[in-house]
C-alpha cells in the first residue's frame, strides 16, 4: 500500500501570526479557509468543530502544515510540550542559512531554547519555540555539495 505524508496539523492561538512566522521563514500560504458543519465534526471527532485553517507548504513542495485556530469548541490552553514528551512536539526544517532563519524569528520574537549546536561537522541545529508554543527545529546541512 503506498503512504505518503499529507501534513502537519498544527492547533495554534492566534492563526495571523502563526502564518506571518511561517511566511518569514519561507513557507508559502496556500489557502485559508473556515471550516465547520457535520463533515468536519465527522472528521476531527468534535461536536461543533468550527476552526479557521491555513495550509502552508515549503518551497520545494514537499512538506506542507496545516495550521488551525479553533472558534469552537472552545480552545483548551496547555503547557507547551517539552522536547522529552510522549507525543508529537516539534516541526523540523532544513534552511540554507540558520543565522538568517534565527533573524527572522527573532522578529517573531522566537529564540532558540539553548543555543545552536553543530552535530558531527555535518549540521548546525537548534530547536526555538514558535508561535503557540511550538518548538521548531531548524537545521543547516554544512559543507553542502
Amino acid at each position: 500500500m503506498p503512504i505518503r505524508l499529507e501534513n502537519v496539523g498544527i492547533a495554534v492561538r492566534d492563526l495571523d501570526a502563526a502564518i506571518a512566522f511561517f511566511t518569514d521563514l519561507g513557507l508559502t500560504l496556500l489557502g485559508r479557509d473556515t471550516v465547520n458543519g457535520e463533515w468536519t465534526d465527522t472528521a476531527v471527532g468534535l461536536d461543533g468543530n468550527h476552526a479557521r485553517v491555513a495550509m502552508l507548504q515549503t518551497p520545494d513542495g514537499g512538506g506542507r502544515l496545516e495550521l488551525f485556530q479553533h472558534i469552537s469548541p472552545d480552545p483548551i490552553e496547555t503547557e507547551p510540550t517539552r522536547p522529552n514528551e510522549i507525543g508529537m512536539h516539534r516541526v523540523a526544517f532544513s534552511v540554507d542559512d540558520i543565522d538568517e532563519a534565527l533573524e527572522v524569528a527573532a522578529r517573531h520574537g522566537c529564540h532558540p531554547l539553548r543555543g545552536v549546536a553543530t552535530y558531527q561537522d555535518v549540521y548546525r541545529l537548534t530547536y526555538l519555540r514558535g508561535p503557540s508554543g511550538i518548538i521548531v527545529m531548524l537545521a543547516q546541512e554544512l559543507n553542502r555539495g
